[in-house]
């Protein structure tokens, strides 16, 4: 008797989302907290603090509802065969377009086309209402519904444009690759990430936000010259206009080798009145290039897309493993699909571990900060971020283990202070 795969996947699909409601139910209780962590007295308004309360609680409550729907589709499509009845009638609909649907290349274009035509239906219900009530509600959102359905548009035009030239590249690697076949795929994907992250600030970025070079003046000259004493090769930067979309700030950083590019928000620069903070908070950001975090994180990316490429060719031919989902056939872009769902475990082992990686990185880019003489200055823009981006203020210890790639704000802020005392 054959391995019963697909329930198997359903099974733990359920059993996780049993485990992160219970996670999710714990962090919701810890929002409700009607006082501030003894950490943040002081440093935090009342009136701050009440208004992230509420701003938390309402993302966590539709949450919830979001999750809930998301278990049942997904259990329902694999557990009554959907995805083999939307395979087979795909084909119909390459012959009906006077087409072969023996080319599994344009039987799988078409079953992606209908993918993303049910994706965009399902989805959109939740993302408007996370936009114009919940964001708006609170304050953040900023941009029209006739920007949101353009971004829309942009995002399915890009994907109409890139989608099918990379999925046939994958589906005939797979079909010639032979014995080095985990090889050429993970090769392709590794020139694929390239491509991207070079193309992508370049020609997709521009098409949704406007990036202007930062004006001169004294925060202009201060980042440059952070930059400079930590020889990080600073070609050009930037502000985006994120306010168009939301008053939520970020910065960031971007570019290889000797073309390296930051980028600001301009509602960080609104937010923080004093230069002093935000040349802290891109000292943090150099912090990870300085010590080489980015790189690391790549290579674990690469890494990863590499054994998941090796653990797909091993079972890439197992006839039981798909008519277990119902497949009499064995598709490229299918195998792929099931082979996601049978790894989920360990997918959510590795989340874990890059999550514990990834907050041990931003303790380290903090300290380097702090090196650099930005410890007061990084506290505050820390702070201030967490004010106006109204962030959870309360969190629970489970549930940030488990999710947070960032530490909360009160680790990161007792982790400076500890560094303190050891200096004293």
């Amino acid at each position: 008797m054959a391995f019963p795969y697909m329930e198997a996947v359903v099974g733990f699909m359920i059993l996780m989302y049993i485990f992160e409601s219970y996670l999710d139910m714990r962090q919701h209780a810890a929002l409700k907290l009607p006082t501030l962590p003894k950490t943040l007295e002081g440093l935090i308004s009342q009136e701050k603090f009440e208004k992230s309360r509420a701003y938390s609680l309402d993302k966590s409550h539709f949450h919830f509802v979001h999750e809930f729907v998301t278990i049942l589709m997904d259990s329902a499509i694999l557990f009554f065969g959907v995805l083999p009845w939307f395979w087979k009638k795909s084909g119909e609909f390459v012959v009906l377009a006077g087409l072969n649907a023996e080319n599994e290349i344009l039987h799988t274009l078409a079953f992606l086309a209908g993918v993303m035509i049910w994706s965009q239906i399902t989805d959109l219900p939740f993302s408007l209402y996370s936009t114009f009530v919940i964001e708006a509600r609170h304050g953040f959102n900023k941009q029209t519904i006739w920007l949101f359905f353009r971004d829309l548009f942009k995002g399915v035009c890009l994907a109409v444009i890139l989608g099918p030239l990379i999925v046939s590249a994958i589906i005939v690697i797979v079909q010639k690759g032979g014995p080095y076949l985990a090889i050429y795929l993970w090769g392709f994907m590794f020139v694929l990430s390239i491509v991207m992250m070079t193309l992508y600030p370049i020609l997709i970025a521009p098409l949704f936000n406007k990036f202007t070079p930062l004006p001169e003046g004294e925060l202009r000259l201060k980042i440059e010259s952070l930059a400079s004493s930590l020889t990080f090769p600073l070609k050009k930067l930037f502000v985006v206009d994120g306010s168009t979309r939301s008053s939520h700030s970020n910065a960031y950083m971007y570019g290889f080798f000797k073309n390296k590019r930051i980028v600001l928000y301009d509602t960080l620069i609104q937010q923080c009145k004093n230069d002093e903070e935000i040349v802290a908070v891109i000292a943090h950001e150099l912090g990870h290039w300085k010590l080489n975090h980015t790189m690391y994180s790549f290579i674990a990316v690469q890494i990863l897309t590499f054994l998941q490429f090796g653990g797909y060719t091993l079972v890439r031919n197992s006839s039981d493993l798909f008519r277990s989902f119902g497949f009499d056939t064995q598709p490229v872009l299918i195998g792929l699909i099931i082979f996601q769902h049978t790894v989920i475990p360990l997918q959510h082992l590795v989340s874990f571990a890059l999550n514990l990686v990834s907050r041990s990185f931003e303790f380290q880019a903090d300290a380097f900060a702090k090196k650099l003489g930005y410890s007061s200055a990084l506290r505050a823009g820390l702070v201030k971020l967490q004010e106006e981006n109204l962030s959870a203020m309360n969190t629970d210890p489970w549930y940030s283990a488990y999710h947070y790639s960032h530490p909360p704000l009160v680790e990161r802020l007792a982790a400076l202070d500890e560094s303190d005392k050891k200096a004293d």
